[in-house]
């Protein structure tokens, strides 16, 4: 018994322009679309750059690295403490000390929480002196998480201080 393909109840039609033109009208439609979408979504969670010039940043290279060792020579001990509440409140505590244990009075500290993914979530927190070498401050709205805390300390000579630290949280 031979196989044979039952009869057609459509008429053949001949392929027309207008049947070409809207299938790559529609085709088109839907590549556009969808990169529109997409050039939509990622520019709104764009964080932005890290430097606005790379040139000027390689240029202020050398004078970073002689702040920093400058900052190793006086042999500073600065530890920071970071409580976070439940409802987001984060206070922040700094210690700081000379090399031999002695407070350092005086500073203008500042805190910097940095998210790594997204600098629109930062929080810069001016800490104010309580006691001798203790500086604290708060920020409110402070997700759980990783960031980097930047500490900066600063005297009329300029930035005498700047430590950066990866925590986490919770």
């Amino acid at each position: 018994m031979p196989l044979s393909t039952p009869p057609s109840t459509r008429p053949d039609r001949p392929l027309r322009g207008r049947t070409v033109l809207f299938s790559l009208l529609a085709f088109f439609g839907v590549v556009v679309g969808v990169n529109a979408v997409m050039i939509t979504l990622a520019v709104r969670t764009l964080p932005g750059t890290e430097v606005d010039s790379a040139y000027r940043a390689s240029l202020a290279y050398n004078g970073l690295i002689a702040a920093a060792r400058e900052q190793d020579e006086r042999g500073w001990r600065v530890a920071a403490r970071i409580d976070r509440a439940a409802d987001g409140h984060a206070a922040i505590q700094v210690q700081a000390r000379d090399a031999q244990g002695a407070p350092l009075p005086g500073l203008a500290f500042t805190a910097r929480l940095q998210r790594p993914t997204d600098k629109r979530a930062d929080r810069i927190v001016p800490l104010a002196e309580r006691a001798s070498g203790v500086y604290a401050g708060a920020a409110e709205d402070v997700a759980g998480g990783q960031w980097e805390l930047v500490l900066e300390a600063e005297r009329a000579e300029g930035r005498v201080f700047l430590s950066r630290n990866r925590i986490v949280l919770k």
